[in-house]
């Protein structure tokens, strides 16, 4: 499985990006979707998963009611809409995968990654 993310940028604060993550394969509906991201010097965190079908999502708290996660799964591709960015919200974001039946959060949890993309959001 390979997954190749796109669509960061650089935008002012209280501007809006998409994410795409387009998965190589034949089986990507079979796969949970998560974004997660690395600020520098930080850890990486959790930001939104999906769940095979896409009837299930989950948020982290700092994005919440601002970014939406969601998949086409005849195109093979999670896309991460980001609204209402912040400064905060600048990293590098990175698609991931897990063949799975829950929607974990933990990036360990993960077999699969994307080489990441870089969002810069200015104040």
């Amino acid at each position: 499985v390979q997954l190749q993310a796109s669509g960061g940028g650089l935008m002012q604060a209280g501007g809006s990006l998409k994410l795409s993550c387009a998965v190589s394969g034949r089986t990507f509906s079979m796969y949970v979707m998560g974004w997660f991201r690395q600020a520098p010097g930080k850890e990486r965190e959790f930001v939104a998963a999906i769940n095979r079908s896409g009837g299930t999502t989950r948020y982290s708290d700092s994005v919440k009611g601002r970014f939406t996660i969601s998949r086409v799964n005849t195109k093979n591709t999670v896309y991460l809409q980001m609204n209402s960015l912040k400064p905060e919200d600048t990293a590098v974001y990175y698609c991931a995968a897990v063949y799975s039946v829950v929607v974990p959060s933990t990036p360990t949890m993960y077999n699969y990654w994307g080489q990441g993309t870089e969002v810069t959001v200015s104040s």
